[in-house]
């Protein structure tokens, strides 16, 4: 990857907040901090944002809703969920509604940024395969 990414990472928890933070800047990563869906949000308004990283079991706005807002309005932007629960069903949901994919924690750094990977060879490839088929459009 040339470019830097800008990656939003979203959750209740400071702890596992700052260690993401840390964990990408090393990686190479812009990384902007939310504490919540509501501030996520407000993020997203202000500034571009490539990959989103949230926790799907949070006060007042959980990650579903979250997903679900910003696919309304910034459907490029990739969604990677994490959950503590290895729960079928929540993954499956989390799918359906437009993650790009997720992770269980407890991970280990080299998971995230593998998952962080794949959710940005997907999103180009989605703008591109857009771009295309806006030009056979015309």
């Amino acid at each position: 990857m040339d470019e830097k990414l800008t990656i939003l990472v979203v959750d209740d928890e400071e702890i596992l907040r700052s260690l993401l933070e840390k964990i990408l800047r090393k990686e190479g990563y812009e990384v902007l901090l939310a504490p919540g869906g509501a501030d996520a949000l407000r993020i997203l308004e202000a500034n571009h944002v490539d990959i989103m990283v949230s926790d799907i079991k949070m006060p007042e706005m959980d990650g579903f809703e979250l997903l679900k807002a910003i696919k309304a309005v910034k459907p490029d932007v990739g969604v990677i969920m994490m959950t503590g629960y290895a729960d079928a069903y929540s993954v499956k949901d989390a799918l359906l509604l437009g993650a790009d994919d997720y992770i269980t924690k407890p991970f280990k750094s080299f998971e995230i940024s593998m998952v962080i990977e794949r959710a940005y060879w997907r999103a180009v490839s989605s703008k591109n395969t857009r771009r295309r088929d806006n030009m056979t459009e015309r």
